[in-house]
């Protein structure tokens, strides 16, 4: 695997995102890690599960690039491969506007979750893919 996507295991909204990729990587090019588990501590992660630092952050296995906010969910996009690269093009869109957004759902993720009912991983088969 190529990349890790880290999350916060406590949110809804996140563990929702996790399996929404999940499910769109049929070549399992994507691990998943909880950003409260073992792995993100040691790799110094830990703290991104705050409420005001955002939720998803991907790690680049190869060269040990981390990737936060909005360039997380762009180029956790790009990795899935086939008609998701095509999310490069919001590169071009200025990063704290890109930004900006990301943290308006991010830091209101709980009371989504909590509103719409959203679901823990579940649906998706991860056992292969889930690190710790």
């Amino acid at each position: 695997m190529d990349w890790v996507l880290f999350f916060d295991g406590e949110c809804g909204v996140c563990s929702s995102s996790v399996m929404w990729f999940a499910n769109r990587d049929p070549n399992k090019r994507i691990s998943y890690a909880p950003l409260q588990g073992k792995l993100a501590a040691d790799l110094g992660l830990s703290d991104h599960a705050s409420i005001s630092d955002g939720t998803l952050v991907l790690r680049n296995q190869a060269t040990g690039r981390i990737y936060k906010y909005s360039d997380a969910v762009i180029h956790a996009l790009i990795a899935l491969g086939g008609i998701w690269r095509v999310a490069g093009i919001f590169k071009w869109v200025p990063k704290f506007i890109r930004d900006r957004l990301y943290l308006f759902v991010s830091n209101r993720r709980y009371f989504i979750s909590h509103r719409l009912g959203v679901c823990r991983l579940s649906d998706v088969d991860l056992s292969d893919r889930l690190l710790d």
